[in-house]
């Protein structure tokens, strides 16, 4: 008989405090109705619309509105991926043959490049260095490949000078300046995914 009389005071007692919070708004039930309609139910009057527009930290996104960020047409993207593949088919032989140069041993350090090698290397890349008038200087005699003066593990491409001076020119760099010269709407994008610094 106890037991009956204890079950209905305490169901009692869950009663009034579920009102008792819910008269107050805390109800978990209520709360987690807040939080979950916040992005499917607006959340201000008309009369609010003009003040919520000068602070844009209060306004809440809604699952109908469209994302603020761009993304890719079909079109565009498709445009994308054959560009980008253009552009890898027109460098990938050059990038090829500059790593079988510099990481091979084909080539001992201070070796200077065949004319073959060296006609290539001159006409797609340092002829597309920023700086290649300062690179060449008095004059042009030879490519060689070295090791780096200051990264003795690392070795790189030199200019080699009419007057006996040489000085190392990035080969990243060269195709970078490329790329943005002869694909100047899709370097950035194109640089930023294969050519970055340090890769």
């Amino acid at each position: 008989m106890a037991a009956p009389l204890l079950f209905r005071v305490a169901s009692l007692l869950r009663l009034r405090f579920y009102h008792h919070q819910q008269s107050r708004g805390l109800c978990f039930g209520l709360l987690n109705r807040r939080l979950f309609c916040a992005s499917t139910e607006p959340s201000q009057t008309p009369e609010d619309s003009s003040s919520a527009g000068q602070n844009p930290d209060t306004t809440v996104l809604r699952v109908n509105e469209p994302p603020r960020f761009p993304r890719w047409s079909e079109l565009d993207y498709q445009k994308w991926k054959e560009k980008e593949a253009e552009i890898l088919q027109d460098i990938k032989p050059v990038i090829s043959l500059v790593k079988d140069i510099i990481h091979s041993t084909r080539y001992l350090d201070g070796e200077r490049l065949t004319a073959e090698d060296e006609k290539i290397v001159v006409e797609k890349l340092l002829a597309h260095h920023p700086h290649c008038e300062d690179k060449i200087g008095c004059g042009l005699d030879s490519i060689m490949v070295d090791r780096h003066p200051q990264f003795r593990q690392s070795r790189c491409l030199f200019v080699v000078r009419t007057d006996g001076g040489w000085i190392d020119f990035s080969y990243h760099k060269c195709l970078r300046w490329y790329v943005r010269d002869r694909y100047p709407s899709f370097a950035e994008i194109f640089i930023r995914k294969h050519l970055k610094m340090g890769s």
